[in-house]
């Protein structure tokens, strides 16, 4: 039986949780990806997609693995110019230097 795991603020975003799940082994699906435009004809949070998960047994997990991405720690370092880059950012903003590995 196919369980709801979390509705997404926007298409893009449940259709890359929902392959990543799969990625992971995790079978989903993403649901209501239409709706959006009858947004206004049904209330807004009614025309938001969603990602089910298509075996019950594998909800904990993929809600584990959601809370998991929601809590995932940002990068933060500094770059040789000195300038201190946070976020999810890879490269200086700044000067454009690479973040070192």
């Amino acid at each position: 039986m196919m369980q709801r795991l979390a509705q997404a603020p926007n298409l893009a975003i449940a259709t890359l949780w929902a392959d990543l799940l799969r990625q992971d082994g995790i079978e989903a699906s993403v649901q209501r990806q239409y709706l959006g435009s009858a947004a206004g004809e049904l209330p807004p949070d009614q025309c938001l997609p969603e990602v089910w998960i298509h075996h019950a047994n594998q909800l904990a997990r993929a809600q584990q693995w959601l809370a998991d991405l929601g809590n995932t720690p940002q990068h933060r370092w500094y770059c040789t110019c000195g300038e201190l880059v946070e976020g999810g950012f890879e490269q200086c903003w700044r000067c454009g230097a690479w973040m070192p590995r």
